[in-house]
């Protein structure tokens, strides 16, 4: 009876073992990431005529600010809405070197038009390029470490903290449009000739500065993308989760978010930086809460969980408001709170977080097909149970 029994139960299947990510998931992000950036770094400049060209690189400054912001708000939980701080900062130290460089010893345009006789001692030491480009990553940095000495230890967060940073902007602005004479006041700082010797309305210079934009982006982005996987990244979505949890094992919240916070306004002064020679401007209107909003707008419509949505709303937002506004002109701000609210409203996640609902949805059901195959051929191949010779025996 007992032979009987055990022929007609089929015997268990083997216990799955447990493996790692797959070669094929390894790759997958490496091989996407190279063929971006195969394409960005050599059929865009091929493809593009210089205008375009010179428009991509302009949306892609605004990726490395939104990358920037992407590692604060997506990963961190830190709502900013001054990047334009940050990003100003940077953009003036380089504006304030080009124009010096343009000015071959003697005062800026403005400054003449302006009344100023002597060259003021604050723009003295921009006429040295390597401190320009220095503090333009240092300067935002610093002021964002000792913004977030300030704040985080006095544990402000969420919503309040986006009210600072937005305040912060407000103020930025109001300064710059006030200093005329040091600043440009309203107009900020354009008309530049040259940059490190090269006519910055060549084809060739803007063509070179588009390979350094679409390069400094992708080393920004592989540095941020390891940061995230790190544990130093895990930490920070921890914090985001639960920031009293994380506390409370022993962990001081208020010195990584301080540095990350930190990191992503050292982006955005790197963003102003290559923003000026490639634009040719700078001013107030690019750094106020309005521009600081819209990189906000562009990363939650891409996905601010996701660096590369990130990245990709930067440039799709860039890109439709360059389409749209051409149109409508008036229209194209409304068009824009409207996508925000959706987005909010229905994709959280964005753009990127809808393509990974469906890309699980679709290998969800492929996944189900499968078994029930393997079930269909599984019960196919045993056949009817039937007695062993032996049991009957």
């Amino acid at each position: 009876m007992t032979a009987t029994v055990r022929n007609l139960v089929p015997p268990a299947p083997p216990a799955p073992a447990l493996r790692g990510p797959s070669l094929r998931d390894r790759l997958k992000g490496p091989a996407v990431f190279t063929f971006v950036a195969v394409l960005a770094l050599v059929a865009a400049p091929l493809l593009l005529e210089p205008f375009r060209l010179n428009l991509l690189a302009k949306y892609l400054c605004y990726a490395i600010v939104a990358l920037g912001i992407g590692l604060a708000w997506g990963q961190g939980g830190m709502l900013t809405l001054g990047q334009g701080v940050f990003f100003g900062l940077g953009g003036y130290a380089m504006g304030m070197y080009l124009k010096l460089n343009d000015a071959g010893g003697d005062l800026p345009d403005f400054m003449v038009w302006s009344g100023v006789e002597k060259l003021p001692a604050l723009w003295a030491p921009f006429a040295n390029p390597v401190f320009a480009v220095v503090f333009a990553v240092a300067g935002p940095v610093l002021l964002a470490l000792l913004l977030g000495a300030l704040v985080f230890r006095q544990r402000v967060r969420g919503a309040y903290f986006a009210i600072l940073t937005q305040a912060l902007a407000a103020a930025t602005v109001i300064l710059l449009v006030g200093q005329q004479g040091l600043t440009g006041g309203t107009n900020g700082l354009t008309n530049f000739f040259e940059l490190f010797g090269q006519d910055l309305a060549a084809d060739e210079t803007q063509r070179g500065l588009y390979l350094v934009v679409a390069a400094v982006l992708g080393v920004l982005y592989l540095l941020a993308r390891q940061l995230v996987r790190s544990r130093f990244g895990r930490l920070l979505v921890a914090i985001r989760d639960g920031e009293d949890r994380v506390r409370f094992l022993g962990y001081n919240p208020a010195t990584v978010k301080t540095v990350t916070f930190a990191v992503s306004a050292g982006m955005a002064g790197l963003a102003g930086a290559l923003f000026v020679p490639v634009v040719g401007i700078i001013s107030p209107a690019l750094l106020g809460v309005v521009p600081s909003l819209e990189l906000v707008v562009a990363v939650a419509v891409g996905g601010r969980f996701s660096l590369a949505g990130a990245v990709l709303g930067a440039v799709l937002m860039g890109y439709a408001r360059t389409s749209f506004s051409e149109e409508f002109a008036d229209g194209w701000l409304y068009l824009q709170g409207a996508l925000f609210i959706l987005v909010i409203s229905l994709a959280p996640k964005g753009l990127f977080g809808l393509l990974a609902a469906a890309r699980n949805l679709i290998a969800a059901r492929t996944q189900s097909r499968s078994r029930t195959m393997d079930g269909d051929m599984a019960g196919g191949a045993d056949g009817p149970l039937v007695e062993a010779p032996e049991a009957r025996a």
